[in-house]
């Protein structure tokens, strides 16, 4: 969720096992998330002041967290009472099975009102609970108010589909004489989540399983024709706020983090919603961190209290005044936010809370090599969108790129794919 932009250096095992140490009774938080200085200290002194047990907020890097958790459930010695993760990350450690179940706790705490799909995420394709959601950012779309007027007739900016969105920039462009729909697709853009977590899921209900398959071929004649009414520098965009400031674009897709200046230097001026949906659903990419309780907890009950305070409808209101991690839990946003996380919000909760929602995660299992698997869906756009190739030969030459980057990584499907035994099937 954040950039290593904090904690310089890594906390050695036996450093942490020491502090640990030092702490008494105590309860060690130990968290993959929040790790900038200012975050995590923002974790100590106001999130978890009023705790209803002494927490020791630990933070390192994913992979440390990963390997420490595994390397003390062999030794049978578990010091760490509570992990905090993104949900891939929690991945490896359900495999190993060295998560308890939560189950009974998420039974008593019915009444937060969670985001089911959220619920259901945290079970890994199972009947068995492993996490309670804990906090989340995403991708959503932002408009110009100047464009509104332009939405195709009966459209609803909180249910729109791709059809619409199309239709959409085409109105903008015969009325203004510029194309005002953008993406980021620059070299440092995150175009690749576009594709990976709405329009592959939106179209196919998939993403590695159905990646050549008839509705993605379909999938990508659609976009072609977006890209129509698309203004041609979006090959060149990072960060949509800035174009979106500028008024080269009206209409934008982009992660909220991208889109926050704009809606922070003027809030009158534009609006967020949720993404469209296509016709298997309104594919979205939650990046979800949930609250998880390891095998051998020293003190499990004391994790219980701490997930139970974490999810608290007001504890989550702070977490997003303070560090600006939204909500998990179906909770009004107070008035006094500023407005830009206030408008954000409101689009990310309709987003996630629409009946033909449709989640899709981050890429689990690849590694070191997620880069190859995201650079496929770059390079595929830039041959079927930018080069006008024919889109069955060239999802038939790719999909054998993607084939061997999932054999070779062993990497199992993660949602919206459904669960598989080893490596996720190609189709």
């Amino acid at each position: 969720m954040r950039s290593a932009r904090g904690l310089v250096g890594v906390l050695l095992l036996a450093g942490l096992t020491v502090a640990t140490a030092a702490t008494g009774a105590e309860t060690v938080f130990l968290s993959s998330q929040l790790r900038p200085i200012e975050e995590a200290e923002k974790v100590r002194q106001v999130l978890l002041r009023d705790a209803p047990v002494e927490a020791n907020f630990i933070t390192d890097e994913p992979p440390m967290v990963v390997n420490r958790m595994l390397a003390e459930a062999r030794a049978g010695d578990v010091s760490v009472g509570l992990i905090g993760a993104l949900h891939g990350e929690l991945q490896p450690l359900v495999e190993a099975d060295v998560l308890q179940p939560v189950d009974d706790l998420m039974a008593r705490l019915q009444d937060r009102d969670f985001v089911e799909s959220f619920v259901e995420l945290a079970k890994y394709g199972g009947d068995t609970q492993y996490f309670i959601p804990w906090m989340q950012a995403t991708y959503i779309m932002a408009a110009h108010r100047q464009a509104l007027e332009y939405l195709p007739e009966g459209a609803d900016l909180n249910a729109l589909t791709y059809d619409q969105l199309r239709q959409w920039g085409a109105n903008i462009q015969q009325a203004t004489g510029d194309r005002r729909l953008g993406f980021p697709a620059g070299p440092q853009g995150l175009m690749h989540r576009f594709f990976q977590g709405y329009l592959y899921p939106s179209f196919t209900g998939g993403v590695v399983t159905r990646f050549r398959s008839d509705d993605a071929v379909a999938m990508w004649e659609a976009f072609a024709d977006i890209w129509e009414v698309t203004n041609p520098r979006s090959t060149s965009y990072a960060f949509m706020q800035e174009p979106l400031l500028a008024g080269e674009v009206w209409v934008a897709f982009d992660h909220t983090a991208r889109l926050m200046d704009a809606f922070r230097q003027r809030p009158d001026d534009f609006v967020a919603f949720p993404a469209p949906a296509g016709p298997q659903g309104r594919g979205f990419m939650p990046v979800l961190a949930g609250l998880a309780i390891p095998a051998g907890s020293p003190d499990p009950d004391a994790a219980a209290q701490l997930i139970d305070y974490l999810t608290r409808p007001e504890v989550q209101v702070n977490l997003l005044r303070e560090v600006a991690f939204y909500p998990v839990v179906d909770t009004e946003l107070p008035t006094d936010l500023p407005q830009g996380i206030q408008i954000a919000g409101e689009a990310i909760a309709a987003q996630t809370a629409a009946p033909d929602a449709l989640p899709s995660l981050l890429p689990v299992g690849l590694g070191e090599r997620e880069g190859e698997f995201s650079k496929l869906f770059t390079d595929t756009f830039q041959l079927i969108v930018l080069r006008g190739a024919d889109v069955r030969e060239t999802l038939d030459r790719q999909v054998e790129v993607l084939r061997r980057l999932i054999e070779e990584t062993g990497a199992p499907c993660w949602p919206p794919d459904q669960p598989s035994d080893g490596a996720c099937p190609v189709d």
